[in-house]
């Protein structure tokens, strides 16, 4: 793999954890009560900045309108998934089947930020045998 193939990697990593530390800082936000709990306050905070630095390091290589989307889509449905575990919340088909739709969304702006691939032109057997027999010219008329 090319430095430019893991650099490119490494930011979709590191987008990917941005999404998981938003996830972190919306579930704690939810949990501090409009930061009046000190713990889930603390703990919003620490989510806060660490979903910021790792999504402006992802951003070093990764335009910001996909990454930001991507960021935006992780962080929103991790939450909607996790709120009815840690609170008392619903999910419903109709929201869960969104939330797919996102995930999706998600997955797919990763795929096409793929690298197309090139490839190099193919000489016709003809095209070769041209040069090859212009070359010989060249040669008899130095001679």
């Amino acid at each position: 793999m090319s430095d430019t193939g893991r650099s490119s990697a490494n930011s979709w990593l590191t987008l990917l954890l941005a999404g998981v530390f938003e996830i972190g800082y919306a579930l704690s936000v939810g949990g501090s009560h409009g930061f009046t709990r000190l713990t889930w306050s603390l703990v919003a905070v620490v989510f806060f900045l660490l979903t910021l630095w790792a999504l402006s390091v992802a951003l070093r290589t990764i335009d910001v309108s996909i990454g930001y989307a991507v960021w935006a889509g992780i962080g929103a449905a991790g939450a909607a998934l996790l709120g009815p575990v840690f609170f008392d919340e619903s999910l419903t088909a109709v929201q869960a089947l969104w939330l797919g739709v996102i995930i999706v969304g998600v997955v797919w702006l990763k795929l096409a930020d793929r690298p197309a691939k090139t490839q190099e032109p193919v000489e016709s057997p003809r095209t070769a045998q041209g040069v090859a027999a212009g070359a010989r010219e060249a040669q008899v008329v130095e001679h």
